[in-house]
Order: structure tokens, then C-alpha cells, then sequence
């Protein structure tokens, strides 16, 4: 799972730059995490269909990301309808969209959070098997194999450039390798 948000992580910051709308970075890295369960089994059908039926949101609750001010999250302050959002772009209200804190399209200077996760809530789970919710998309019985793998994040901050963006701050090991590595795993 680890790899699959790493994925997706990449795929939404390759994607960050001017003109862009941040909510198309979100559903690219919706589609990207819906792929991954795909191949785990996990999600079952058409990838672009599964992501426009909503099914990422039982497993990516939250909004990729966020602009940040002087401190992480002090523009929401100000109001995310006027921070992430603009008069003609709406932020949305259904589960998983209401949470994206910034939606608009992203211009220089803009510093923004890059933060794709995976989140397995039992008791979300458990009322979407009960509906039988999204059932042509997902299968429950391989869900349940990782019933206890919690949630894992990866974040970083970007600048928004005149081309594209930088990653803010000094680089961490974010590969497998690199990453268990760190932790004296061999690989």
C-alpha cells in the first residue's frame, strides 16, 4: 500500500503547476490510488468509471491537499470557500469531495500541500458492505484481509513555480528501498 500512495504522491506532484485546477490533482490521485487496490483486488472494473462512481472515498476520505500560509494550516482562517476556491468554482459537498480544502487553479506562488493517503476506517467499511455500497467496484471479502492496516500519508509542500513546482524543504528518503534502508531492513 505503501506504493501505491508513493504512486500517487508523485503522479499529483508531477501534475502541480500553473493553470492547473488542484481538484483535477485530486482525482488524478484518487484514479492512481484506485489502480493500486485494483491490483490488489480490492477494487474491481473500470478504473475512470470506479473514480466517477466516488469509490476512492471509502479509502481517501480526506482532500489531497491544502495551501499553507505561515503556518500549515492557517489560511483556512480566511475561509477555504475563499482560500481553495474561487466565485465560478465551488467547493463540492459530497463525502470525500467536501474535505478538499483547495479546489481552484493553482498559480505561481501558491504553497501548497501534497498529501495523498490510503485510511481503512473499520466502522466505514462495515456500513458500506452492510449497503452493499459500491458493490460492483469493490470487493469486501478481499477488503477484509486488510481490515487491520490502519492508514499511511505521505506529504510534502510545494511552491508553485513559474513552470511547474519545487518540493519545499530538505529531500527524505520516500522510496522503498531508501526507506527500509533507513530502518536496517535489507530489501
Amino acid at each position: 500500500m505503501y506504493e501505491i500512495v508513493l504512486n500517487a504522491q508523485e503522479s499529483a506532484i508531477a501534475a502541480c503547476k500553473p493553470g492547473v485546477l488542484f481538484k483535477d490533482v485530486h482525482k488524478l490521485a484518487a484514479t492512481k490510488l484506485v489502480e493500486g487496490m485494483k491490483q490488489m483486488g480490492v477494487v474491481k472494473g473500470d478504473v475512470a468509471e470506479a473514480v466517477e462512481h466516488d469509490v476512492h472515498t471509502l479509502f481517501f476520505q480526506c482532500g489531497l491537499g491544502h495551501m499553507m500560509g505561515l503556518d500549515v494550516h492557517d489560511m483556512e482562517n480566511l475561509g477555504e470557500q475563499y482560500v481553495g476556491y474561487t466565485e465560478d468554482l465551488k467547493k463540492g459537498t459530497a463525502f470525500g469531495w467536501k474535505s478538499l480544502r483547495l479546489g481552484r487553479a493553482l498559480e505561481p506562488g501558491f504553497v501548497i500541500t501534497v498529501e495523498p493517503g490510503l485510511y481503512l476506517i473499520p466502522t466505514l467499511i462495515d456500513r458500506w458492505k452492510a449497503e452493499n455500497k459500491l458493490a460492483q467496484f469493490i470487493d469486501y471479502d478481499k477488503l477484509e484481509m486488510f481490515r487491520h492496516f490502519t492508514g499511511i500519508r505521505i506529504e510534502d509542500n510545494l511552491l508553485i513555480t513559474e513552470n511547474g513546482n519545487r518540493v519545499l524543504g530538505k529531500g527524505l528518503a520516500k522510496g522503498v528501498k531508501e526507506v527500509e534502508a533507513l530502518r536496517g531492513v535489507n530489501v
